[in-house]
């Protein structure tokens, strides 16, 4: 997939294209069932058709709203690589400011004819575009008639407990029910970050910890200890690691910051040297094995601490390694 991170009016991608635009944010089980049908489509016109994906950055409600907290689930670039596997000829970031926001539904559309020769749009039905969302899929198949493109309307996936949306998977994980989240997904949820010196009140306590800085407006599920397989740079280790995460304050020490702190089992020279600073680690949250809790002393968050390890073992050992599986053994 040929990646263009730059605005469409520079971009001049030969047709014909059949096209899906959206946020995706998570590229859930949903986006996953959209993305299937622009490739099943295309297909019955191969080799002629080619396909493509348009995203936005800045996510545009942080133009539209900047007064509103951004809680983001995967960031442009972490989208167009979970898409990468459906094999879409192009993926487009388009930055996202007031005057793209500004177009008419008309306008918008006829610069996609223009610079991808657009033949179809997929979306789903409650897809809106252009100024005001005005471009809703009755108007855009009015559009369609008059431009000369035809629009595909894909019904919402669903699961167990209904609709799959990203506004759920974002319920879930900030009630900690990452499992939940996982099922949605089609995977488990993923924090990609730096990692950065802390406190060491971990390697103190003989439980060394990488704190990791995720990237901004990343969601943080809730507070407390989750159980999670950690990806170290290939340099460090080819297979993922066993481990232990902590979000939240570390109220036994006085904490002020809330911080992502994760203890690899099983890989003490990660916590003896500097090796990992600087790097990126990205975690897979597998489950929640309890809330955040203040201690007494230190004595007692230690022996907790050795307990969640213990628990952690036994849940990881039931649950296949990898990041796209949540399955048990």
């Amino acid at each position: 997939m040929r990646i263009w991170r730059s605005d469409l009016r520079s971009l001049r991608f030969p047709g014909p294209t059949f096209l899906t635009i959206g946020n995706f944010d998570g590229v859930h089980l949903g986006h996953q069932a959209l993305l299937r049908t622009l490739q099943t489509e295309a297909a019955a016109h191969a080799p002629a058709v080619k396909t493509a994906l348009l995203t936005f950055d800045p996510h545009p409600m942080a133009v539209l709203r900047p007064d509103l907290s951004l809680c983001l689930l995967t960031a442009p670039q972490e989208r167009l690589h979970l898409i990468k596997p459906f094999g879409l000829d192009l993926g487009i970031i388009q930055p996202f400011d007031m005057e793209l926001a500004s177009l008419t539904p008309d306008q918008f559309m006829t610069l996609l004819i223009e610079r991808l020769g657009l033949a179809r749009l997929v979306v789903g039905p409650d897809f809106a575009l252009g100024r005001g969302r005005s471009g809703n899929v009755d108007l855009l198949q009015e559009l369609g008639a008059r431009l000369g493109y035809e629009l595909s309307v894909v019904e919402p996936f669903a699961c167990e407990d209904g609709e799959v949306h990203s506004r759920q998977i974002r319920q879930s994980l900030l009630a900690g029910a990452v499992p939940d989240a996982a099922q949605m997904l089609g995977r488990p949820y993923q924090i990609t970050g730096v990692v950065e010196e802390g406190e060491r009140r971990g390697r103190e306590i003989g439980v060394p910890t990488a704190n990791i800085r995720p990237v901004p407006h990343k969601l943080i599920p809730a507070n407390g200890v989750y159980s999670t397989w950690a990806y170290l740079p290939d340099s460090c280790s080819p297979h993922p690691l066993a481990s232990v995460t902590n979000i939240g304050v570390r109220p036994t020490v006085d904490g002020r910051r809330r911080r992502i702190e994760t203890h690899l089992l099983d890989y003490p020279a990660a916590g003896e040297s500097g090796t990992l600073y600087g790097q990126q680690l990205t975690i897979s949250f597998m489950s929640r094995l309890r809330d955040e809790q203040r201690f007494d002393s230190l004595e007692e968050l230690v022996a907790q601490i050795q307990q969640d390890i213990s628990v952690a073992r036994r849940t990881l050992a039931e649950i296949s390694a990898g990041p796209d599986s949540i399955t048990r053994k």
